[in-house]
Order: C-alpha cells, then sequence, then structure tokens
C-alpha cells in the first residue's frame, strides 16, 4: 500500500472514529450534562495519551517552549465541545456534523477580516458560498429553525479561532506535546464540573466514556498523521465523510433520517470547503511566483 493509500485509509478511520465518539456523547447527553461529558473524556483519555507521549520521545515530549498557547486553545477546545455538545442535544448527528464543516469557511473570512495575509475574489465566492449552505440548513424564520443551530455554527466559530491559534504553537513542539498538553489542560479546566451535581454513573456509561477517550484521542491522531502523508486536497476532502457516517450512526442508533435541506445544504458547504481548499493551494503557487519575480524596491 502506497503512502497515499495509507494516507486515505487513515483520515477515513479517523473520521468514523470521531463519529463515534460524538454517537456515545449524544447518548450520553440525557443523562449528563456536557461538561462532565468533556471532562471525564479527557480525565480518561489523558493516562493514554501520557503513555504514548513517553513512548514516542521520553520525558522530553511533555515540556512545552510555549505553554500558555496550549492553555488557550485547550480552553477554546472546552468551550467548542461544550457548544457542540449542547447542539447536539436538539439536532441528529448530521446536522450537527453538517454546521460543523464551517470552520474551515470561517477560518477563511477570519483571516480576511483580521489577519495580514491577500484574500483573493474567489477564496471570498467560496466563503459566501459555505455560508449560503448555512442558511438551507437553518432555514432561519422556519418553524424548522432550532436553537442547537446556533450552538453548531458556535462550535464552528470556535474550531476556527483553534485551527488560527496552531500559528502561535512553538515550532519545537510536535504533535505528541501539543496533544498531551492539549488533553491535560483540557481536564484541567473540565475539573469544574466537580462541584456539580453528578448522577449515578452506570457500567455502560463508564463504557462510552472509555469509547470516547480512545477514539476520541485516536481519531484526532490518525487524521494528523494522514495530513503528514499526503497533500491536504487530497485527504482534507475526506473530512466530509463525517456526513455519511453521523447519518448512518443517527439511523442505526436513532432511527433518525435528516430531511432533504441537511444534505443540499451540507453539499453546498463540502463544495464551498473543496473550491476553498483548491483556491488556497493556487494562492500559495501565485505568491511564490510573485516573490521569485520580485525585485528590489517592489512594491506589490
Amino acid at each position: 500500500m502506497t503512502p497515499r493509500s495509507q494516507a486515505v485509509l487513515l483520515m477515513c478511520s479517523g473520521v468514523l472514529m470521531l463519529v463515534i465518539n460524538d454517537t456515545a456523547a449524544k447518548w450520553l447527553l440525557t443523562r449528563y450534562d456536557p461538561l462532565q461529558i468533556a471532562f471525564v473524556r479527557s480525565a480518561m483519555a489523558l493516562p493514554l495519551v501520557a503513555a504514548v507521549t513517553w513512548w514516542v520521545g521520553g520525558a522530553s515530549r511533555f515540556r512545552s517552549h510555549r505553554l500558555r498557547i496550549h492553555a488557550l486553545r485547550a480552553l477554546l477546545v472546552v468551550f467548542a465541545t461544550l457548544a457542540f455538545f449542547q447542539s447536539m442535544r436538539s439536532l441528529s448527528l448530521a446536522e450537527a456534523a453538517s454546521l460543523l464543516f464551517t470552520a474551515p469557511i470561517i477560518v477563511a473570512a477570519l483571516v480576511a477580516l483580521f489577519v495580514n495575509e491577500r484574500v483573493s475574489t474567489r477564496r471570498w465566492a467560496s466563503v459566501l458560498l459555505g455560508f449560503a449552505g448555512v442558511l438551507i440548513i437553518v432555514r432561519p424564520g422556519m418553524e424548522a429553525f432550532r436553537p442547537g443551530s446556533i450552538h453548531a455554527i458556535l462550535a464552528a466559530f470556535l474550531y476556527a479561532l483553534i485551527m488560527l491559534s496552531a500559528r502561535w504553537i512553538d515550532t519545537r513542539d510536535g504533535f505528541w506535546t501539543m496533544t498531551f498538553q492539549m488533553t491535560l489542560f483540557s481536564a484541567l479546566f473540565g475539573a469544574v464540573s466537580l462541584f456539580g451535581d453528578w448522577p449515578d454513573v452506570q457500567v455502560s456509561d463508564v463504557g462510552l466514556f472509555a469509547i470516547m477517550a480512545v477514539l476520541g484521542t485516536g481519531g484526532a491522531a490518525f487524521i494528523s498523521q494522514a495530513f503528514r502523508m499526503a497533500p491536504a486536497t487530497l485527504v482534507a476532502p475526506l473530512d466530509y465523510t463525517a456526513l455519511l457516517w453521523a447519518s448512518l450512526m443517527g439511523w442505526l442508533v436513532w432511527g433518525t433520517v435528516p430531511g432533504w435541506p441537511v444534505y443540499a445544504g451540507a453539499l453546498v458547504i463540502v463544495a464551498s470547503g473543496i473550491i476553498l481548499l483548491r483556491t488556497g493551494r493556487t494562492d500559495i503557487t501565485q505568491k511564490r511566483h510573485d516573490d521569485s519575480n520580485s525585485v528590489p524596491g517592489d512594491t506589490r
């Protein structure tokens, strides 16, 4: 199997693992608060992540060269997770997943508005196309509108901030250092939930929490490795297979089948994301061409 084939397999497997993680979370939401679920998942995943981090690089991998950015990103992850879990209280897995697809589109919009980077007209068109897809799913002003849609869009916005904040991570911090710090701080922030009222923990709950700890961590690792092994233009669009898995899980577990607006809006969002990805690649190539042809004093 070629490295690209392995990357495709890793990406698809990672996406499936994360959808199963979300399925377990949606099941637990009937009895637990979102913050409680987020805390237990991080607390159970921490020993696993610590063991892998030690095995990969020893004690040096636990140290970060810029600890505060990991703490900030973990805080964003906690709030994003809470918003996404809250959205699943009223939305199906497929609906929540579709709205979460807007995170890369929001990144492009934020870069255009607040970061000193040139953004082409094509990228702006892709952003607007993506938000048109959101309107198709959410249908503001219609009877079908649900508050959970706002929570899902908020989660996408926070995930976009997490993506952008990756620019501030010290280049000497590897993947497992980042993962360990993220899991550690998420568990510390989530520990606030210990002061609240907890339901009686059942044996089946422990199994679901374990599934989340293992598959949530493993899915993120698989996806990261896929991006390392193959170009983003190959593996990134495979993230949209989450809609298929989420639809299947929703049907198998709860017997829910989203209406046509969800799939229509998701198709528009997916098209926007793919166009945005390919446009971004073209912009980078053009920038390199411009740089190679620039001369001293060039004001372009």
